[in-house]
């Protein structure tokens, strides 16, 4: 199935409406009939945060293989844009890092819909530097003087560091990574007007394995070594950054393991949030993303499920699941 490229909300809108109206004259000419929607078939969109196609590719994939009547088209967003779409009703179905805010829901009470909440995962931010930087250890204080401004070279931090100022990216302007390292890290300061964005979290990645003075920030979901199913390493792309949480603490990297025991310190939860009422095409799909083949999934992808039992190895990997 054709998978859709992150769009803004505007030009999705524009596009989806067009290819309603030529999808409905194909199947008008065609003859084919529209598929009922259930919770194992039918055809829907859903909204995504970008950070998270990895993760959602996959749970499609192996979901419409076991359910072929079901077709998942799926909108790769900031999400910001991704929760628009919801409130707007353009999805009934949108995955991201934070539950709705009491206004929001309140709009789609008022609108007689009623809303669910399920997180799936916990995810973490990660951050990343060309793989021949030697600086590969990282604070968060650190972390929070560089969004901020207040650090904007390498050799505040690394004494004798000769990589200049420090070029720090992120994937675009309304992500759940910016908004979570806002949050987090600026502690209430205005974020530094030097940082810049890539569009995607892919765009962060190859910047990085180009640029020397780098640091990009992603989703951990990114940074795995796919041919690696402990779970124990990450791509040779670019290097991985440990995070210390405080002077006096180990630093850690985003491994499963320290997701899992909060040792890695910026961590986040994945949600799936709908509209649904409870007997259409978003619930299943939900079901499936919460059971265990589809906590499965997740598992492999470098993160942590939420809905399994897990026991975890003080080897950087969760080694026993379900």
């Amino acid at each position: 199935m054709k998978r859709v490229m992150p769009l803004s909300f505007a030009v999705f809108a524009t596009l989806f409406f067009f290819s309603s109206c030529s999808s409905c004259q194909d199947k008008e000419q065609t003859g084919e009939r529209k598929v009922k929607e259930t919770i194992t078939s039918g055809v829907i969109n859903i909204s995504c945060d970008e950070s998270f196609e990895p993760i959602m590719e996959q749970e499609i994939m192996v979901f419409e293989a076991a359910y072929p009547k079901a077709s998942i088209i799926p909108y790769y967003v900031s999400e910001t844009e991704a929760l628009n779409m919801l409130l707007q009703d353009s999805v009934r179905l949108a995955v991201a890092t934070r539950p709705l805010t009491a206004k929001e829901e309140a709009s789609f009470k008022s609108r007689q819909l009623r809303v669910r909440t399920v997180q799936i995962a916990l995810d973490a931010i990660a951050f990343i530097v060309n793989k021949n930087n030697k600086h590969d250890v990282i604070s968060v204080d650190d972390l929070s003087k560089i969004m901020t401004g207040e650090v904007t070279r390498w050799n505040q931090i690394y004494s004798g560091s000769s990589l200049g100022e420090i070029k720090f990216v992120f994937d675009n302007q309304g992500s759940s990574s910016m908004r979570y390292a806002i949050d987090s890290l600026c502690q209430g300061k205005p974020l530094y007007k030097g940082l810049f964005a890539r569009k995607s979290n892919q765009a962060v990645i190859d910047y990085v394995a180009q640029t020397p003075n780098a640091i990009g920030v992603i989703g951990a979901s990114w940074i795995g070594n796919k041919a690696d199913t402990t779970n124990t390493s990450f791509t040779d792309v670019v290097k991985v950054m440990a995070v210390r949480k405080a002077p006096g603490f180990d630093p850690y990297k985003p491994y499963q393991y320290y997701i899992a025991t909060g040792d890695y310190p910026l961590t986040r939860p994945i949600y799936m949030i709908t509209t649904d009422p409870r007997n259409g095409l978003p619930t299943g799909f939900i079901k499936f993303v919460s059971s265990q083949r589809g906590q499965l999934i997740i598992f492999k992808t470098g993160i942590v499920p939420s809905q399994t039992n897990i026991a975890l190895k003080r080897d950087v990997s969760v080694t026993d699941v379900f």
